[in-house]
């Protein structure tokens, strides 16, 4: 059974940090490509990240460059997002999502994944 375990939210301060971390099991986790969304209160769902499968091609929205970094351990079938200046519009729900085939080309798209994590809540708030 494929699982995908977010964790690593919290309540931060703007300009703060957080390192989120997605745990995988049930799948071979280095064969395939990995994403992050987020759902902002009253918004939609959006794509925020994507990396290969061995961790080496990174891929970010253009607003988010510089301020978030994606990367894997695939030893421990885990992975990550380091947030960094977080800003308030950042306040949402992330998850982690595997997608339906290894192809970077659907990475980015929403109906693309095959599996979601349940998501890790992160507030920015002073």
């Amino acid at each position: 059974e494929v699982q995908l375990v977010e964790s690593g939210g919290g309540l931060v301060q703007p300009g703060g940090s957080l390192r989120l971390s997605c745990a995988a099991s049930g799948f071979t986790f280095s064969s395939t490509a990995m994403s992050w969304f987020r759902q902002a209160p009253g918004k939609g769902l959006e794509w925020v990240s994507s990396i290969d499968r061995s961790g080496i091609s990174k891929y970010y929205q253009d607003s988010l460059k510089g301020r978030f970094t994606i990367s894997r351990d695939n030893a421990k079938n885990t992975l990550y997002l380091q947030l960094n200046s977080l800003k308030t519009e950042y306040t949402a729900m992330y998850y982690c999502a595997m997608p339906k085939m290894n192809d970077l080309a659907i990475i980015r798209e929403i109906d693309s994944m095959d599996y979601w994590g349940e998501g890790t809540l992160v507030t920015v708030s002073s």
